[in-house]
């Protein structure tokens, strides 16, 4: 196998573009929030685009189980964290030989760059040598960095390394200053008095003394007297400061591009493995699903919204689980309750699930087998612009036909609290009619809403209905259990925020 990519078994496949821009969907999921926190201190790499980018091959997704789950073995994790920060290193020294003025003092930070880089892949190629590697990922890797290293381009350039700097570290000059004068000559092992200066003064000493000595600046940047004096130790050694003039002209290239792509494509493993790291420190499980391309039969137990966790798990509160599933010609859920009773968190959770899932990464919940769909679309409540002419019907209306416009058997959609501003009566007229088309397409679904009379439009379509606690119905449990929706829960929230319930009317009125 030839080894170009740790994210893609074959690179990027032929004839699709990494995605430059968030999807629609991003926010209504909150899938924005997850995405946000854990690039937020992985700014250098760059990796949003990647969480962008689904995959469309259940091949494609087992490859990268495989890497991550080389990735949760913490030897091999720490070797591919040394060689991130090596490479870091070698990024901000060519970062600093680029804004240096002097050319001797940018090609020997060049060349340090260059040093650090070939310790790096080095380090890197023993590291995984000894490691249980067992993914396809790492182990295409592995073989190409034996190859990489081994090759005559590597060695010469270590070689070169080698030769300049044992012969910069073995130049050694003197000094003279008179006046405003300084005369660079070889060294000719003039012997050091100081010590003796010191032992013949030591007798005249008399407690401590005032130290004299010069501190020289420790910063990066040379002043114009040494420059000279640089210049100065170059004439003396013309054929070494040829040597790095030369290895600077010929090397500037000497990133390899699968080398450079590796460092910064494995963050997003890292990224996300950091970002459920407390999550699962918390209690919380994870798990690798099970997915397909033919199957529509999909469950989760236990899942959870992961942006939601990530919240209440930093403010040490518990996180609720649910457990959901599909099975043979079922494909849509309407959820039901009470407001404020997890219905919403439920529809992101399942969407959440199925856009992880299509990453390759381990999804919430301690079990899930999910469908690699080709595209999924929400629909969720958006403010009324006062510049927008058409009202929010119709913007809802518009919205949605663009949605059904585009789907296909294999896509996903998300509906939540739609037509929530017309009538009840055209509500279930509107909610059927969109029901009707989603069923027709046979497409995987989550559909929120107060039409509890969509829930018995199909076998297809299985209800789910957010509970409260059994004696005090104001308490929300924000569990979801399978069961037809009776709409009492709901009317008693309905009847307490209009103030409509007994206790409430009998308090208005004697008032």
């Amino acid at each position: 196998m030839k080894f170009e990519s740790i994210l893609f078994e074959n690179a990027l496949p032929p004839g699709r573009s990494s995605r430059q821009a968030a999807p629609d969907f991003f926010t209504d999921l909150n899938i924005d929030q997850i995405v946000g926190a854990l690039t937020a201190a992985k700014q250098e790499y760059d990796l949003a685009t990647f969480f962008y980018t689904l995959l469309s091959d259940i091949e494609e997704v087992a490859y990268r189980h495989e890497v991550m789950q080389d990735l949760e073995d913490d030897k091999i994790r720490s070797q591919v964290n040394a060689f991130a920060q090596t490479m870091r290193q070698v990024r901000q020294e060519l970062a600093q030989s680029g804004k240096l003025y002097y050319r001797y003092q940018k090609q020997w930070w060049f060349l340090d760059a260059v040093d650090v880089y070939c310790r790096g892949v080095q380090s890197l190629r023993d590291g995984l040598g000894s490691a249980a590697v067992r993914s396809r990922g790492f182990t295409g890797l592995r073989a190409y960095l034996d190859q990489y290293a081994a090759s005559e381009h590597f060695l010469m350039l270590g070689q070169e390394i080698a030769q300049v700097k044992s012969e910069l570290s073995e130049i050694r000059y003197c000094f003279l200053i008179r006046g405003s004068a300084v005369t660079v000559r070889h060294c000719e092992d003039e012997p050091n008095y100081s010590v003796e200066v010191e032992k013949t003064f030591e007798k005249f000493s008399q407690g401590e003394a005032r130290d004299y000595r010069v501190k020289f600046h420790d910063t990066v940047d040379m002043d114009h007297v040494e420059a000279n004096v640089l210049e100065c130790v170059a004439r003396l050694h013309e054929d070494t400061f040829e040597k790095l003039e030369r290895f600077w002209n010929a090397h500037q290239d000497f990133q390899d591009e699968v080398v450079r792509r590796f460092d910064r494509e494995v963050q997003f493993y890292i990224g996300y493995l950091e970002f459920i790291g407390d999550l699962k420190q918390a209690g919380l499980p994870f798990c690798y699903p099970r997915v397909s391309r033919t199957s529509k039969d999909i469950v989760s137990r236990e899942g959870f919204d992961l942006a939601l966790a990530r919240k209440l798990v930093a403010e040490k509160a518990p996180v609720i689980r649910n457990d959901f599933a599909l099975t043979g010609r079922e494909r849509v859920f309407i959820v039901s309750g009470p407001n404020q009773g997890g219905k919403t968190t439920f529809a992101r959770t399942f969407g959440q699930l199925h856009y992880l899932a299509a990453l390759g990464c381990p999804v919430p919940g301690r079990e899930a087998q999910l469908f690699l769909f080709d595209r999924l679309f929400t629909h969720f409540e958006r403010e009324e612009k006062v510049t927008d002419l058409r009202s929010k019907l119709e913007n809802d209306l518009v919205r949605l036909h663009d949605i059904l416009r585009h789907a296909t058997p294999d896509s996903i959609v998300v509906l939540n609290e739609s037509f929530g501003s017309t009538t009840l009566k055209d509500a279930i007229f509107l909610g059927r009619q969109i029901m009707e088309r989603v069923l027709k397409l046979d497409m995987l679904g989550v559909y929120v809403t107060f039409v509890t009379e969509l829930a018995s439009m199909s076998d297809k379509i299985v209800s789910m209905v957010s509970t409260v606690v059994p004696d005090n119905p104001a308490e929300r449990t924000y569990r979801l259990i399978r069961r037809p929706s009776d709409g009492r829960a709901y009317a008693i929230s309905i009847a307490e925020k209009y103030r409509l319930t007994d206790e409430a009317l009998r308090e208005r009125l004697a008032s």
